[in-house]
């Protein structure tokens, strides 16, 4: 069940967070609530980690790279492009 929220945050901020959740392809709603869970959520291990703010920040901003990938083989090609001229 969702339930209206109303806060009071910085006019820039609230810009910033807006055209952040744009260009991400999300709601500011959703950022907010995905937020909000993370800092209520009981953490299941005492052995769980904090991701920094950095990190969090990032989330998302890499595709994921496909199985059949072949690093070894682009390696090669690059080094032969690189050296062999």
């Amino acid at each position: 069940m969702n339930t209206k929220l109303t806060l009071t945050v910085d006019k820039t901020v609230i810009e910033k967070a807006k055209r952040y959740a744009k260009s991400n392809g999300r709601s500011l709603s959703n950022i907010i609530e995905e937020y909000l869970k993370s800092l209520t959520q009981e953490k299941e291990n005492e052995n769980d980690f904090e991701i920094s703010p950095l990190v969090r920040s990032l989330w998302g901003s890499v595709k994921p790279i496909p199985d059949t990938l072949n690093y070894k083989e682009i390696l090669d090609e690059e080094l032969a492009k690189k050296y062999l001229k």
